[in-house]
């Protein structure tokens, strides 16, 4: 009960006016450029795969709207069912609007996941926006000022840990804060954060936040080290240097592939392996589910923690001298078995994507 009613408080928005997307082009147009191409612009109506994903949940529901749409004036009725995803309403089409992440006043930690408290407005004024700057400048639009959760605090609110209604741990970023989170996923980039470049600023936080739909941040992502000796086999290290999980979300595969080769045909591969495979999947009570909204086990884990590092140890008899030794690393941005689930076989996203990938010859 006491949750509810937390939710239902962080739901309530209080906001004399809604300052869509497209206004703060305005004055931010080259934040708003990089926001485009963000995720966090896409959501319900551009991300299919999130779309799929949610209707495969529930046609009626729609309670993926506290994270993915979490500005929309109707949002107590999408969590309850009362109303679906409305294009029309740009609160919803915003998605994870530039106004919401804004007007987030504190986080609240919980235990099924973390409340976005938002900050209360008066009617007849115009809003207040808060972000790091130490000393930021109003306009005609909305009043600017400094919070220090926007240096700390201000991605955990959804990027933090989710519960399911089985009390089964469905996703979890291992971060309490949001200080490595700017680090890597808005780092600073040369221009001001407005047109005019007011003060003289020559740098802003990048809005793009680059993640793994980025080659750059995946070959950031992790390390490979590898060892050959002719009588005892493979050694491959795999480190994850991330500062959160290396599996984040459900629907993601990520596998270690080693083979080799010798004059040009392939004599061994790990592709037995299973240790070598990162995934999670998921039991509701005995029988195997794919999206894990209503799970209760889980069936299979493997991860790796933050800035954890995995030894893979591959005897291998008599490896001659010019054998070619592959060691490939690849993530998948959602397995076969989700995409048959969701009827989403045309998107291809089950196709491998190389991320790293090591050739070494045996001398």
């Amino acid at each position: 009960m006491k949750f509810t009613i937390l939710l239902l408080i962080a739901f309530d928005l209080l906001f004399s006016s809604y300052l869509s997307n497209k206004s703060c082009k305005e004055c931010h147009k080259t934040i708003y450029e990089e926001y485009q191409y963000s995720y966090h612009s896409k959501g319900y109506f551009k991300d299919m795969l999130h779309k799929k994903i949610a209707d495969k949940i529930s046609l009626k529901k729609y309670d993926c709207a506290v994270c993915h749409m979490p500005a929309a004036d109707n949002l107590k009725s999408l969590v309850k069912g009362e109303k679906r995803p409305d294009k029309t309403n740009v609160t919803n089409s915003d998605a994870i609007s530039c106004f919401f992440c804004h007007t987030i006043a504190y986080v609240k930690k919980a235990h099924k996941f973390n409340l976005n408290i938002k900050a209360r407005q008066s009617e007849d004024y115009k809003p207040s926006l808060f972000g790091s700057l130490e000393n930021p400048d109003d306009n005609n639009k909305h009043s600017s000022l400094h919070s220090p959760i926007y240096d700390k605090f201000v991605c955990s609110g959804c990027h933090s840990h989710k519960r399911n209604g089985n009390d089964l741990l469905i996703f979890d970023s291992k971060m309490s804060g949001s200080k490595e989170c700017i680090k890597c996923h808005m780092p600073l980039v040369p221009g001001g954060n407005e047109n005019m470049n007011k003060r003289a600023r020559t740098k802003h936080h990048s809005h793009y936040f680059p993640g793994i739909h980025s080659k750059e941040m995946r070959e950031k992502a992790i390390d490979l080290k590898v060892a050959i000796d002719k009588k005892s086999g493979v050694v491959v290290t795999l480190i994850n240097k991330m500062p959160h999980p290396l599996i984040l979300q459900a629907a993601r595969e990520m596998f270690l592939k080693v083979e080799i080769e010798r004059d040009g045909k392939k004599i061994w591969s790990n592709s037995k392996d299973k240790s070598a495979v990162f995934k999670y999947s998921y039991l509701k009570g005995d029988k195997p589910i794919i999206i894990p909204y209503s799970a209760t086990s889980y069936s299979f884990v493997n991860n790796l923690k933050p800035k954890e590092k995995k030894i893979f140890n591959y005897k291998i008899d008599k490896l001659h001298k010019g054998d070619k030794v592959i060691i490939s690393f690849y993530m998948i941005f959602a397995k076969t078995e989700c995409l048959k689930d969701i009827d989403y076989m045309e998107s291809g996203l089950d196709k491998p994507i190389l991320v790293k990938k090591i050739v070494k010859m045996v001398k």
